[in-house]
């Protein structure tokens, strides 16, 4: 199922969701300037749970370039399609999450989410040696949020029918639910990193965004959103 747009109106510009999808854009460009040294460049900017996990690996990092992945990977993509696949969730679901949360508050869900995620990845991945990137960890903490927030909105979807295609409208708990449900089915039928994608950190993104979400209703806009 690919999501089209969603039937619900933003409270307020999504002037951080634009920015977040601005910059991974950019550092996607970045990216592709790296030339011969991209994949050093996504080894060392990737969230790797080896480095991690091995003594003798992390002690070829300081401590700043082990912190720094948790943050960079959420910016850096494996092609175009994947940076235009997080993209386009984002814009769909980020910038209602945004109008509720408030400008400054999302982005603080955004990065928790983030890091939520990766940590997650970190923990069932714990002596891979595979660089994870990406944004649909954090993205799936938005998502998460849309969920308690918007269950009932109309998500238009295009739904592949063997060689046809059509647009159904899908309610957000139903659409949302089958993503989670498609994620956690893969996460425990598979081991590891299958395919180059981060099913644990999709999951842990996707819980975390519920669970920031109901803490963050809690903090006063006044003060600290605006």
């Amino acid at each position: 199922m690919i999501p089209i747009r969603d039937t619900n109106r933003s409270e307020k510009y999504p002037v951080i969701n634009i920015g977040i999808i601005a910059v991974t854009v950019l550092v996607f460009l970045v990216e592709l300037l790296q030339g011969r040294g991209l994949r050093e460049f996504i080894y060392l900017y990737g969230l790797v749970p080896a480095r991690y996990a091995e003594p003798q690996i992390a002690a070829y990092f300081t401590t700043s370039q082990q912190v720094l992945p948790f943050l960079s990977s959420l910016f850096l993509h494996g092609g175009v399609l994947h940076l235009v696949g997080n993209m386009w969730f984002l814009y769909i679901f980020g910038d209602n999450v945004e109008g509720r949360l408030g400008h400054l508050r999302y982005l603080v869900f955004y990065v928790l989410c983030g890091l939520a995620a990766g940590t997650s990845h970190l923990v069932l991945n714990w002596h891979s040696n595979v660089p994870t990137i990406g944004a649909s960890g954090a993205i799936a903490g938005v998502m998460g949020a849309y969920l308690i927030l918007y269950p009932r909105a109309k998500i238009l979807t295009l739904l592949p029918i063997f060689f046809f295609f059509t647009f159904i409208e899908v309610p957000a708990f139903i659409f949302l639910g089958i993503w989670f449900l498609f994620q956690f089915l893969i996460a425990a039928g598979t081991s590891g990193q299958p395919g180059g994608i981060a099913w644990g950190a999709h999951i842990g993104g996707f819980l975390s965004g519920i669970v920031f979400l109901k803490l963050f209703e809690k903090v006063p806009k006044r003060g600290v959103g605006e």
